[in-house]
């Protein structure tokens, strides 16, 4: 086996007393700034409507800055608020790593998958990807930059680059990156991912072409050290830094904590490499000119009727476990191997071309929220994988029709794709959604349905390096149905809501390493109630609780409810440019026998011998804030964790389990600072 080749990106480490006194600094100048200390901000939170107060009103470099996304023509504007810190880092709230920022992950509620076609089945790192989907295009009257560095406990850091601007007055180009880095507070967990996105947005002069560019890459390295050994360890006196409690792969003999953010070093891990080339080229046949006179300036209009669109999309997928100094012990008792070899090492590879071609018809030409779409695709596709390569194609058809009318009181959306032909010929998928607007005061109704029939994830093929369980066997189409509905209350400030889903045919990992199929339909019932509460004036309480039961026989083990609840303050405190938010987090899942997680196949496996139990809540406290341009997140986390009279003593040490062997690490700090510049 050759060595596995590395690759080092590097980023600056301010120290942490630094960085806390660059903070305090800026706090005081900024407050002292302040014009009326009596005045309140009387929007705050308005940011979930896409407020961009601290941009939009400014005395000194005014500007006015939107974005889209690439399937939506609505311009949106930046979310303000600073209340919730799942906004800048790519770990939602309902979401589980296992054990240290940047490892695989899966969120607590149940989310089966609903797209149909080609899917090479490794997602356990999806949450740490850059994708097309929330790629966003921007339009700014002057060159915007926001800086961000995140620094944590055990070296952990993050950070963060966006910076976009108009070329001219029709040709926009942004740029985005960001690094996480993480040793970890256990063995052989260490983390490095680089992600980097760069778009353009091109309209021409009559307002009849226009282009979306993407160039998009995500290197994904994580170590995988298959958990801790002996839980019991845990409330050992002789492990009271718990990186020296021994893991079940990646074991280093006398090792050591080594905070070095520049080391990424990964002898046994997961590799996990995606790009992206997407060009969308647009271009009106039929339809309406108009203008808009000023006293300087006569600004083109163009009122699409008919409309044609060529999208080129190219992406390369490359997943690699790597393991250089394997433990016989775990492999032959786990993956049933005779005897280990020096190296182990799976690799999948693919290749996928998809170039696609439809028309529009908007049937109101100023508006341009209501359109007809058609479309036919062909997609190419060539994997390599250890045991060879494979050469696939598909041929589809799409339509889609959206209304949201110009009163605003209708949003229709309703999408299909049925592959013709092809490796997963037969593949389809059928949405449709109607949402309502009730009354100003009494809110909105919604209600959807959603069914799939999808070939199972390559992962579930024999000739995936991944494969290796797989008992032979021919696995049926998946076919997965949702109903779905919410009625949205604004005046309450409450979103109520409901998915049903129906399952056949479900594919899932059992054992570590063996695939196998439930032929017995199952259904799974979810309820959520995501609601704000005025404790008094300032004060609020942010409730989101799930409630979720399956019914029938299933391969799912999922937690009866999932709650994150957020109690703080969240004001001004009396100044005119700070924006404040302080107060307690808790999350909370009811037991339940937890998925297992297999680190050679990357695949979270069902289990029924361990149920995962919390100690408490996990408890986070936070001070977040925003001082004009400046925004700052100093947070403590897993508080829960402190134990008076613990065995190992009195300290951050009663942990609580994720997953079965995956407990999380003890207290946690982390401070964050987020700065914008206008040129």
């Amino acid at each position: 086996m050759h060595n596995l080749s590395k690759k080092f990106v590097t980023a600056g480490k301010f120290p942490l007393l630094l960085m806390s006194m660059i903070l305090i600094g800026c706090l005081l100048n900024q407050i002292s700034m302040a014009q009326d200390p009596t005045q309140r901000f009387r929007n705050f939170g308005g940011g979930g409507k896409g407020s961009d107060t601290a941009l939009k009103h400014r005395t000194e470099d005014t500007i006015v800055i939107n974005f889209r996304f690439l399937d939506s023509s609505r311009l949106r504007k930046f979310d303000s608020s600073v209340y919730d810190f799942s906004k800048k880092i790519p770990l939602p709230n309902t979401y589980f790593d296992l054990g240290n920022f940047g490892t695989a992950a899966r969120n607590l509620v149940f989310a089966p998958n609903m797209k149909p076609g080609w899917d090479p089945g490794l997602h356990a790192y999806d949450t740490y990807l850059f994708t097309i989907d929330e790629t966003k295009f921007y339009n700014t009257t002057r060159p915007y930059t926001e800086l961000g560095y995140l620094i944590g406990s055990k070296a952990e850091q993050m950070i963060s680059l966006v910076h976009t601007q108009n070329i001219t007055k029709d040709l926009n180009a942004a740029f985005q990156y960001r690094l996480i880095n993480a040793p970890g507070a256990f063995q052989n967990q260490n983390t490095n991912h680089n992600n980097y996105r760069f778009t353009t947005w091109y309209q021409s002069k009559n307002k009849r072409y226009q282009a979306f560019l993407i160039l998009m890459g995500s290197k994904l390295q994580s170590s995988e050290n298959g958990g801790i050994r002996d839980p019991k360890q845990l409330d050992s006196i002789g492990y009271s830094d718990r990186f020296a409690i021994p893991t079940r792969l990646g074991l280093i003999k006398n090792a050591q904590f080594v905070a070095n953010p520049f080391s990424t070093n990964i002898t046994t891990g997961s590799f996990y490499s995606v790009g992206n080339f997407l060009l969308r080229q647009q271009y009106d046949i039929i339809g309406k000119k108009d203008s808009i006179v000023t006293d300087t300036t006569v600004i083109p209009l163009f009122y699409p009727r008919v409309r044609a669109e060529y999208t080129i999309n190219y992406n390369t997928y490359h997943y690699r476990f790597v393991d250089q100094d394997p433990d016989s012990v775990f492999y032959i008792s786990y993956y049933n191997f005779f005897s280990t070899p020096d190296t182990i090492r799976l690799s999948d590879q693919w290749h996928q071309l998809i170039n696609d071609f439809s028309l529009y018809q908007f049937p109101d030409a100023k508006n341009p929220q209501q359109f007809i779409k058609a479309g036919a695709s062909i997609e190419n596709l060539k994997g390599f994988f250890d045991a060879g390569s494979k050469t696939l194609y598909n041929a589809f058809i799409h339509g889609e029709y959206r209304n949201k009318t110009r009163n605003q009181k209708w949003d229709v959306e309703a999408y299909g794709k049925l592959y013709l032909t092809g490796a997963n010929s037969g593949d389809y998928d059928a949405y449709i959604s109607l949402k309502r607007q009730i009354s100003k005061n009494l809110g909105s109704l919604q209600v959807g349905f959603h069914n799939v029939n999808r070939t199972p994830s390559f992962v579930f093929d024999r000739e995936s390096s991944f494969g290796f369980g797989n008992p032979n066997t021919f696995f049926s189409k998946e076919n997965n149905t949702n109903l779905f509905g919410s009625l949205e209350l604004p005046k309450l400030r409450m979103v109520l809501s409901g998915n049903y889903y129906l399952i056949n045919n479900y594919t899932y990992f059992q054992r570590h390493y063996n695939q196998a199929q439930e032929t017995n339909p199952f259904n799974v019932l979810q309820i959520s109630l995501d609601k704000v509460f005025v404790v008094d004036r300032h004060w609020v309480w942010r409730l989101l609780l799930v409630a979720q039961q399956k019914a029938g026989a299933s391969p799912i083990n999922i937690p009866a409810i999932v709650t994150f609840n957020q109690l703080g303050y969240e004001g001004n405190l009396g100044f005119k440019n700070l924006l404040i938010a302080f107060g307690l987090e808790a999350r909370y899942f009811t037991a339940y026998k937890a998925d297992g997680y297999s680190p050679p196949v990357g695949q979270f496996f069902i289990q029924n011998d361990t149920t995962i139990r919390q100690n408490l809540p996990d408890i986070n406290a936070y001070i977040q804030f925003r001082i004009r341009s400046f925004t700052a997140y100093v947070r403590g986390e897993n508080l829960n964790t402190f134990a008076i009279g613990h065995p190992v003593g009195t300290g951050f040490y009663n942990n609580n389990f994720v997953a079965p062997y995956y407990p999380y690490p003890g207290f946690r700090f982390r401070i964050g600072i987020f700065w914008t510049f206008v040129n």
